[in-house]
């Protein structure tokens, strides 16, 4: 029977085949082996599958891998993170050194959906009052380096792309180290009390975006901290919400402190390199009260901002694709609205909206989550934790919520047949003693580990490393 068919058409017959049928086929035979073994089917695998595989990054390493081996590694790994088991899924390590409140963190470098995941060893970065930034390589749980100890700590941001990590401190004085050793790069004096930082690159350059609490929007480089622009965006209130667009086109600008303050969408590429001859590119929205917004992942030039004009719990979600207007003798950004729906929220707590694809929006509500389609349409809501969400992460493969009642809630995307895109909440990871700690309040993921910050009683917070194995 093995014989009865050529190669090509036993290949052609198992391009029908799921992965556990092919590799069963592949034992009946030599003849079927062979044919299972075919790249082509794997590839075909991957890419329905998962349509982001680093393609280029892999077939430049035939050698070492292959794309059956990529198949079933990852494959592997995304049931891992799908069912949770403590031990036989993940390890989890507690990251203790700072002496103060961890104010954020972020990976200076780790596993995405793109890159090789075979080689990355993750690194994150944390920041805390204590007047210390560190670098961690959470696989190992140590300490890779610690800055020395100066003012507390406010915000923190990374460049990948230079492999550097940009503070600010309750001083205004922002700095930038070298990811590798935690060497101090740059440091430039704000005159600000408070910052809020937003790392970015455009044309193969790195800048750093600075929201000042008088307003302003100061555009530095990046890592020499020199000023490139400075705008003002809301005169006398702080500039608290910066985000910017997958394809690094747009900065979005806004103050949460007033609910008559407009946002404001700046072109990067005026900020990044201002011509004196040119005004600057900018749109202010036709919203006020700014409360949250996004950038949807697959649309670059759409953006969702939930706003109110009032203190009630009644807010509006908007959605606007921006546009560049050009002309013989001038350039024009455009926004135009192409959604709004009412949201009601039951809680007064910071609202944390995020975004995956073009058109899902999930939006927190106290220990509500919600998924919305752009439209409007509430597709999904989850009730998993005790007390508020107080971070978010969503990525193509899943999301994670963190919580005061000291758990992550681990949900992964499912592509049905019927029902599209849906979301669906498998289980928490916890954080350890509520007798000694407050609860989680950042979380930061990979595509294959998840490090959350736990507030503790004492006052000197502790990282939570989870690392989901190959």
């Amino acid at each position: 029977m093995c014989q009865s068919l050529p190669l090509d058409c036993l290949i052609s017959v198992f391009s029908l085949l799921q992965d556990d049928d092919l590799i069963k086929a592949s034992t009946v035979c030599k003849e079927w082996y062979y044919a299972a073994e075919t790249p082509w089917l794997w590839r075909r695998m991957c890419l329905q599958r998962w349509s982001f595989c680093n393609v280029s990054q892999l077939l430049s390493d035939t050698g070492t891998h292959s794309w059956k081996a990529y198949y079933l590694r990852r494959s592997h790994l995304e049931m891992k993170m799908k069912t949770g088991r403590s031990c036989a899924d993940y390890t989890c390590k507690s990251l203790r050194s700072h002496k103060g409140r961890v104010v954020g963190i972020a990976y200076l470098a780790g596993n995405d959906s793109f890159s090789d995941v075979w080689k990355q060893t993750p690194v994150v970065c944390s920041a805390s009052t204590d007047g210390t930034v560190k670098a961690w390589d959470i696989h190992k749980g140590v300490n890779l380096w610690s800055s020395p100890a100066q003012s507390p700590m406010q915000d923190i941001t990374v460049d990948p792309l230079q492999s550097v990590v940009v503070t600010s401190d309750s001083t205004g004085t922002i700095k930038t180290w070298k990811g590798v050793t935690g060497e101090e790069v740059a440091c430039f004096n704000s005159g600000f009390s408070k910052t809020t930082l937003l790392s970015f690159n455009n044309k193969d350059s790195s800048f750093l975006m600075v929201g000042t609490v008088l307003g302003s929007l100061v555009v530095l480089t990046s890592p020499s901290l020199s000023e490139v622009s400075r705008h003002v965006v809301c005169d006398s209130f702080g500039l608290n919400l910066l985000r910017s667009s997958p394809d690094k086109k747009w900065i979005l600008a806004a103050s949460k402190e007033n609910f008559d303050l407009s946002p404001k969408v700046f072109y990067s590429e005026s900020v990044c390199f201002p011509d004196e001859d040119e005004d600057i590119l900018c749109h202010s929205l036709p919203v006020t009260g700014c409360c949250a917004a996004v950038f949807l992942p697959s649309q670059p030039a759409r953006l969702a901002v939930i706003h109110s004009d009032s203190r009630f719990n009644n807010k509006t979600l908007s959605v606007f694709d921006l546009t560049m207007k050009e002309s013989k003798y001038k350039k024009e950004t455009q926004a135009q609205q192409v959604a709004s729906f009412q949201v009601t929220l039951s809680y007064r707590s910071d609202i944390i909206l995020e975004a995956r694809g073009s058109s899902t929006l999930l939006v927190t509500d106290g220990n509500h989550l919600k998924v919305y389609t752009f439209k409007g349409e509430l597709v999904a809501s989850f009730e998993d934790h005790l007390q508020p969400i107080t971070a978010l992460c969503v990525d193509s493969f899943r999301v994670v919520t963190a919580s005061r009642d000291l758990s992550l809630r681990i949900l992964t995307w499912r592509n049905d047949a019927e029902h599209g895109l849906t979301l669906e909440s498998q289980y928490h990871l916890l954080g350890g003693s509520l007798t000694r700690s407050r609860g989680f309040t950042n979380v930061a993921c990979d595509y294959s580990s998840i490090v959350g910050s736990v507030e503790s009683v004492d006052g000197n917070d502790v990282l939570k490393a989870y690392t989901f194995d190959f």
